[in-house]
C-alpha cells in the first residue's frame, strides 16, 4: 500500500488587506505532497472577503484540499458564507463529516475548548457553564459520528481546537482550558487513527500523542517543524 504525503498546516489568518499572499505557498504543497489539510483559522475575523482571498490564493494549489474551520472564522458571525465560498473553491470543509482520498480516510471538526485530564471542565453550576460544556460534547459527537463513517484503514483527524495538553504546551497556562478539550482524545483514542493535526495554539509544541498513543501533530503556521517550512509533512 503506497503512503499518502499529507501537507498540514493551520492558522493562516487571511486578512481583508492582503498582507500576505499563500498563492507561491500552496504552488511549493502541490510539489511537495499529495493532499493538503488546514486545520483552522483559515481567515482572521471570518469575513466572506476574506474567504475569497484565501479561495483566489487556492486556485494555485493543485492537490486536494481538506479543511475544518477554527474559531477566527466564526468572529462576524458569517461562518455558512465562509464555509459556501470555500466548498465552491473545491475545499473539502468538514464539521463532523469524512472524506477519503487515496485510501486515507480524513475526519473532521472544529472541536472546542474545556481544558485537559483531571482539569476538564464539568457540566455543573451556571446555565452558561453548561452550554459551554454542552458545546464541547457536541463537537466530540460530531468527531465520533466522523470516525464512525470512516471506512479507510488508514485515518487522520483534523481539529481545530487541541485533543491534548502536551502540544499546547508553551503557551501560559492560565489558558489550556481554552485551548483545546480531552473530550475529543477521548473519543479519539475509541477509534484506529493514524495521525491527529490541530492549530490554535500558536506558542505550542508541535508533537505528542493521546493517552491511547495516537500521534498528535500541531501544525499551527507558527510552530517550528521538521521541514523547516510553515506547513507539515506527514506520510499516511
Amino acid at each position: 500500500m503506497s503512503k499518502l504525503k499529507v501537507a498540514a498546516v493551520a492558522d493562516l489568518h487571511v486578512k481583508e488587506d492582503r498582507s500576505v499572499s499563500y498563492t507561491e505557498l500552496f504552488s511549493e504543497i502541490s510539489q511537495a505532497a499529495d493532499v493538503l489539510v488546514i486545520a483552522g483559522d483559515l481567515t482572521d475575523l471570518g469575513k466572506p472577503v476574506e474567504a475569497e482571498l484565501l479561495a483566489a490564493d487556492l486556485k494555485s494549489c493543485t492537490v486536494p484540499v481538506v479543511a475544518v474551520l477554527g474559531n477566527h472564522d466564526h468572529q462576524c458571525d458569517a461562518a455558512e458564507e465562509v464555509s459556501s465560498i470555500l466548498v465552491k473553491a473545491g475545499v473539502h470543509l468538514l464539521n463532523g463529516q469524512t472524506v477519503e482520498i487515496d485510501g486515507v480516510g480524513f475526519a473532521g471538526t472544529k472541536g472546542f475548548i474545556g481544558g485537559f485530564g483531571r482539569h476538564m471542565l464539568g457540566s455543573f453550576g451556571e446555565t452558561a457553564i453548561k452550554a459551554m460544556v454542552s458545546e464541547s460534547v457536541d463537537e466530540a459527537m460530531r468527531l465520533e459520528n466522523a470516525l464512525r463513517n470512516t471506512r479507510a484503514q488508514r485515518a487522520l483527524v483534523v481539529l481545530h481546537y487541541s485533543p491534548i495538553a502536551e502540544t499546547v504546551a508553551g503557551e501560559p497556562k492560565e489558558i489550556y482550558p481554552f485551548l483545546g478539550s480531552s473530550r475529543l482524545a477521548e473519543t479519539i483514542d475509541r477509534f484506529r487513527v493514524s495521525a491527529v493535526v490541530h492549530g490554535h495554539a500558536h506558542k505550542g509544541t508541535y508533537e505528542g500523542q493521546t493517552p491511547g498513543g495516537a500521534p498528535v501533530f500541531n501544525v499551527a503556521a507558527h510552530i517550528e517543524k521538521p521541514t523547516g517550512r510553515p506547513y507539515a509533512i506527514l506520510e499516511l
